[in-house]
């Protein structure tokens, strides 16, 4: 089986990673890709959005599967076009894609199936949007761009002065240009987070083990948001009575829901969940792998991943007896280049990475890297390198991933020094 993974992060070196050890592929190939996945797969010179060149390459090549790595392709339609040629793809249609795509859209999903979320108000006049907040009492508010945005479209705000900063960015300022044609106020929900992920096939769901995102750029969760700065799994603080009722009252409501309204959902669901006083309610949804919860999620799984994203493809996920697991944790550490998630510098060399690839247990998934003219590894990009391990319990796991980071240096990169201790 040939497979193309679309995409050019860490979760693309891992999907690849992990796809190359089934006996039932002959090729992966991914699409840019980066220089991780040019040693584990041959990369392409064909950016993820484009459409065509990809259609392309997969009718020529005789592709049995692609599989969709990152969120805008996804939007674009890339999913539908495939099919349309009678191809299999393990990825959404760009109906059910606006889970993500649209906040607007997955917040009135949510109110219609009665899914658990919190409270919230749209608005597409910044006008409107400031009478509703003259009108409120003074309390955090959660501010999001309706599309698709880089992870940077939401704002957590303090008080109600930041909320009014927050629409004005968006909708006034044009911040996220047209993904901010409209923006959702709601309530800030409290508790701890938690990123539950499930293969869906339209009909069957077969959720994967819980894994926890760190979204804060430093150690304690202090400083702005980022696209995460590392994440481990299994995350304790789901329960298996509280699994179930994401799986009753959260999953299987939405993948019904989106059927009954016509755009049948399947590819990976990510809930990312918040578990508050009042039970777990959804904070957002992602129509693909997490990045970076893939890496340490994969890293468990020890079925054939090649078989079980052919499945949901195909619509036969319920053939499927379940997904084994290694009881070993794993931890993932994100390195990243200095100024992120602001403003960096690229082309920096790294050094380290083979010896950190010695560490036992441990792997280094490429994200932000590429080669340069000299051979040599360099950044280039915000997120570089997610560097993950297995242990016996977490902090052996943790331990032995901070060992590998340890081993790997670039001219201002850095981590968090923190990951995974909320589950010790």
């Amino acid at each position: 089986m040939k497979i193309l993974v679309v995409g050019s992060g860490g979760r693309e070196h891992a999907l690849v990673w992990k796809l190359v050890q089934s006996p039932l592929v002959t090729k992966v190939y991914c699409a840019p890709g980066n220089a991780g996945t040019a040693i584990d797969a041959e990369n392409l010179n064909i950016a993820a959005d484009d459409v065509h060149r990809l259609v392309k390459f997969v009718r020529e090549n005789h592709i049995d599967l692609t599989v969709v790595g990152p969120e805008a392709p996804l939007v674009a339609g890339l999913t539908d076009e495939l099919r349309r040629h009678g191809l299999a793809v393990f990825g959404p249609s760009a109906a059910a894609a606006r889970l993500e795509g649209s906040k607007v859209f997955t917040k009135k999903l949510l109110k219609k199936a009665n899914i658990p979320t919190a409270a919230f108000s749209v608005f597409s006049r910044v006008p409107e949007a400031m009478q509703y907040l003259d009108d409120c009492e003074e309390q955090p508010l959660v501010v999001k761009a309706d599309g698709l945005a880089a992870g940077k479209g939401v704002f957590v705000c303090a008080n109600l002065a930041e909320a009014r900063t927050a629409v004005r960015a968006i909708l006034q300022e044009r911040a996220f240009g047209d993904a901010g044609s409209q923006v959702v106020i709601e309530e800030c929900l409290v508790g701890q987070e938690a990123s539950i992920l499930a293969i869906v096939d339209g009909d069957t769901i077969m959720p994967l083990d819980v894994a926890q995102d760190h979204k804060r750029a430093h150690d304690n969760d202090k400083g702005p948001n980022t696209g995460g700065m590392g994440a481990y799994c299994p995350a304790p603080v789901v329960t298996t009575e509280i699994m179930d009722e994401i799986v009753r009252r959260i999953l299987i409501p939405t993948v019904h829901t989106m059927k009954v309204e016509g755009c049948t959902f399947s590819g990976v669901l990510y809930a990312g969940i918040m578990l508050t006083s009042h039970g777990p309610k959804v904070l957002e949804f992602n129509v693909r792998f997490g990045d970076p919860e893939a890496q340490p999620v994969l890293m468990r799984m020890k079925s054939d991943l090649a078989q079980v994203l052919l499945m949901a493809a195909t619509g036969k996920l319920s053939e499927l007896e379940g997904i084994e697991w290694d009881p070993r944790p794993a931890v993932c550490v994100v390195m990243a280049s200095e100024g992120y998630p602001g403003d960096y510098t690229k082309g920096h060399p790294i050094s380290g990475i083979s010896e950190a690839d010695k560490v036992p247990g441990a792997k280094v998934f490429h994200a932000g890297t590429t080669i340069n003219k000299f051979g040599e590894v360099v950044n280039a990009g915000g997120r570089v390198l997610g560097v993950t391990a297995m242990g016996d319990t977490i902090a052996d796991a943790k331990r032995a991933a901070y060992e590998a980071v340890d081993k790997i240096s670039w001219q201002g990169g850095w981590c968090r020094r923190d990951i995974s201790d909320k589950a010790q």
